[in-house]
């Protein structure tokens, strides 16, 4: 855009002459004549310097300078006297706040020198600190979409983030791990981004990031600047993902595109973080639900519930586990949990799991298959610990055996008393003598829960005060016992749970 200079001075022939010198030299030149005119012309016009007389009817040209200054830090001002020439009158205008100052009689040539010098200064310093701006503003939103906890949340915060950057409409566009392509588009800085379905047909996209200029019709996610193009960065971290689009309008970029660049890339190395864990996610989900049961057995006069929740929403494989199943017209009901909740504490619950089946298949009672089950992790898995409770139950007679390996005493509940069977034992992974099988009826009416540590363990709590807290909130049980397992969690366990959580119900009829 072409240089506006305003020329203020209340010397018709003065302003006439600098205003003439200034034009010859391309320059777009306005006029004022006293120091109030001056100051409303900046703040209503777009003024790139002041060539400010000293001394005028009103107020004098230092105070305009200064006001000026206090408004427009970056609007240079040269001063110029014909009056005040002495080396005081010089310092004190710089003191003040002039670029520049000038002592009549003025050469063209100086003039026309200063001015381009002044604005060469001026104008290395605007594009500096554009720059700081857009870099800083740059780092807030890499930040922001390497955080965003999804990704529609992420292209939102990607899309205000350009906005906030290059002050004007962004359009971000990016493909989901499903193959879904979706655009966030905010429509200025400020404003609230929109996610929205658009489909871009571009495969020629290499790895890296480039930029090209295209009609705002090819990107019609939003309204554009009248008699503007597109500028589209592009960015693709490999050849076998989707590239992902950064739009905004070409007036906001300068002849290089550094910003915009380094913007795609950021928010592609985002969006692959992203696509990672979905794809993380899923085969998690997949391997957590193919290690747990299927489903609940039918059993004649019982009814069963069960309640699995992992560690938080984005870890859903844990050590936590439990195995509902009928063996020669007995229940097998066994719960455990394996040290940590990871990856590797999932596949041993796998292996224990199986291992109790199989033991169970055999025809063993609770307390030898827990013995089998221990001297298997001490064979084959030395360096893990688990608990484990193992119960086996006969439906018609309510009779029950029951084993403990250090697991948590499980609730029977009836008629509104709570009373907890203890069964003291080691730890499975540890060598040492197991007390006999626990033997009891189960009266018809009463319920038992079963549950691992996650539902009752706090940081900021004992373990005998989670036990009471349980023992309290399960002494009324709901008829649906679906919603009674869900009570428990939404009574005991915190909004974001720190641990993963089984719990098992059985009631007897």
């Amino acid at each position: 855009m072409p240089t506006t200079i305003l020329v203020v001075d209340d010397s018709r022939t003065k302003r006439y002459l600098l205003v003439s010198w200034l034009t010859r030299a391309g320059f777009t030149v306005l006029e004022a004549e006293n120091g109030a005119d001056a100051l409303a012309r900046v703040e209503v016009d777009r003024i790139d310097l002041v060539v400010l007389d000293v001394r005028l009817p009103d107020l004098s040209g230092y105070e305009v300078c200064e006001q000026i200054k206090a408004r427009h830090p970056a609007m240079p001002v040269i001063h110029v006297s014909a009056h005040a020439v002495d080396v005081a009158d010089r310092a004190q205008g710089l003191t003040r706040g002039a670029d520049a100052y000038l002592t009549e009689p003025i050469e063209p040539e100086e003039l026309i020198a200063t001015t381009r010098a002044v604005l060469r200064y001026y104008q290395a310093r605007q594009r500096a600190e554009l720059l700081a701006e857009r870099l800083l503003g740059l780092a807030d939103t890499t930040v922001a979409v390497h955080a965003a906890p999804t990704f529609a949340r992420l292209l939102e915060a990607a899309a205000e983030g350009a906005a906030q950057i290059f002050k004007s409409p962004a359009a971000v566009i990016a493909e989901t791990f499903d193959g879904d392509c979706l655009a966030g588009v905010c429509v200025g800085p400020g404003a609230v981004a929109a996610v929205v379905p658009w489909v871009v047909d571009d495969s020629g996209v290499p790895t890296g990031a480039t930029v090209r200029v295209e009609t705002p019709a090819n990107w019609a996610l939003v309204d554009w600047p009248a008699d503007d193009t597109v500028t589209v960065a592009a960015a693709r971290l490999r050849e076998d993902r989707a590239p992902l689009y950064v739009v905004v309008p070409t007036a906001t970029q300068t002849a290089r595109t550094p910003v915009l660049k380094q913007l795609a890339q950021a928010v592609a190395a985002a969006v692959e973080g992203q696509r990672s864990f979905d794809e993380e996610h899923r085969i998690a989900v997949t391997l957590q639900r193919s290690l747990l049961p299927r489903g609940l057995p039918t059993v004649a006069g019982l009814d069963l519930a069960v309640r699995y929740e992992p560690a938080s929403a984005r870890t859903e494989v844990g050590g936590d586990f439990y195995e509902l199943v009928m063996l020669d017209g007995h229940l097998l009901l066994a719960i455990g949990d394996v040290a940590g909740h990871s990856l590797h504490a999932a596949t041993v619950m796998a292996e224990l799991r199986h291992a109790v089946r199989a033991y169970a298949v055999e025809g063993h009672q609770p307390g030898e298959i827990l013995h089998r089950v221990n001297e298997l992790m001490r064979t084959l898995l030395p360096n893990e610990v688990a608990t484990l409770c193992v119960l086996l139950m006969h439906p018609p007679t309510g009779h029950v055996r029951l084993a403990s390996a250090g697991h948590l005493p499980p609730l029977m509940i009836m008629d509104g008393k709570v009373e907890f069977v203890q069964h003291s034992a080691p730890l499975l992974g540890i060598r040492a003598p197991r007390p006999a099988d626990l033997e009891f009826v189960v009266p018809a009416g009463a319920t038992l829960v079963f549950y691992t540590d996650g539902l009752i363990e706090r940081r900021d709590a004992s373990i005998d005060e989670g036990l009471a807290a349980l023992a309290r909130v399960a002494a009324t049980v709901d008829g649906d016992l679906d919603q009674f397992c869900a009570r428990l969690l939404v009574e005991l366990a915190p909004p974001e749970i720190q641990d993963d959580v089984a719990v098992v119900v059985l009631r007897r009829r």
